[in-house]
């Protein structure tokens, strides 16, 4: 795909999110053929959207799409995937003794899906089983933000229909490319509210000036822009190095700065920020959430600094 491809398939996405939503909207991305887009250049195809439901504060069942492909799995109207229960990314299925329990997360899309996609651990083993989903247990996930449409999935002694065995570099290779996706939402998230900032820093006025005209303002703003352009930066480096640990590292970072954005451009808002009308509070609920999907930026760099001590080895510094 050329610059100018490239540059219509990202308009085409924006528009369709900025007009459709919900099941509608991922019909809309399969007709701009999105998905074939994800087997052909997972990169593009994942930077491109995911960046824009950050920055449209939208939310498909896209997510599902790009853990299936990671794994070979052929997921749509009639499949859904269950992943890792927020705050984890350990696989969200266990079997033992022939008895499958779930516990994870999945999209909305999943409780309209027959088929539900498990990824479960055995011995020290993975692999996918196919299950009714009508024999899982789903409860909408209210609290931070509703508006995501995630889905609890819990169920024990769930009977399975088919299995596949997973080689050992399967989950983490998928792990590692939603936790990629996710940081390109929260870039796009931070980016949306750093906007919402500015924009705001330059129409209110104080002291018969605008606000960012003063150094506290101006400082939280670079702070922010300086946040999210390493997250940025560090989310490219991972896609050129292609490592589990790449992503993790970015993921993490992505979260982090989410956070920094969000809490300087609270404080630049004030009390506007705080008020229902605003859409701020929108972006601040969906961060928050996001950071939870596949690992907490605290949880990751904790793993990631245990790995460190227990290798006794730096990874590879990214190019500069």
């Amino acid at each position: 795909m050329d610059d100018e491809d490239r540059r219509l398939f990202e308009r085409s996405l924006r528009r369709a999110c900025e007009s459709t939503s919900g099941a509608l909207l991922d019909r809309a991305l399969d007709d701009l053929g999105w998905r074939a887009a994800l087997a052909l250049d997972a990169h593009l195809a994942v930077s491109s959207l995911f960046e824009v439901q950050g920055a449209l504060n939208v939310s498909t069942s896209a997510l599902d799409a790009v853990v299936g492909s990671a794994l070979g799995l052929d997921t749509g109207p009639s499949a859904g995937v269950v992943l890792p229960a927020l705050g984890h990314w350990a696989a969200p299925g266990r079997l033992a003794g022939g008895d499958l329990t779930v516990r994870g997360v999945a999209a909305a899309s999943l409780g309209d899906a027959a088929t539900a996609l498990v990824v479960a651990r055995s011995g020290h083993d993975h692999l996918v089983l196919e299950s009714a989903t009508a024999d899982l247990t789903l409860r909408p996930v209210q609290g931070m933000d509703p508006r995501l449409g995630l889905l609890e999935v819990t169920g024990d002694d769930i009977p399975v229909t088919t299995r596949r065995d997973l080689a050992p570099g399967d989950w983490p290779g998928a792990i590692a490319l939603a936790r990629l996706a996710v940081g390109h939402e929260l870039v796009g998230a931070s980016r949306a509210m750093l906007e919402l900032a500015r924009a705001h820093a330059l129409e209110r006025i104080q002291f018969g000036q605008p606000i960012a005209a003063f150094q506290a303002v101006r400082h939280r703003l670079a702070d922010t822009l300086v946040a999210v352009e390493s997250a940025d930066a560090t989310l490219r480096s991972a896609w050129d190095e292609g490592s589990p640990h790449a992503a993790a590292v970015a993921k993490a970072l992505a979260g982090r700065s989410a956070r920094t954005a969000a809490r300087h451009c609270q404080q630049v808002l004030a009390g506007m920020g705080f008020t229902a009308e605003h859409p701020f509070h929108h972006y601040l609920r969906r961060v928050l959430l996001l950071d939870e999907l596949f690992g907490t930026a605290r949880a990751l760099t904790s793993d990631l600094g245990r790995e460190l001590l227990a290798t006794r080895e730096l990874p590879k510094p990214p190019p500069l």
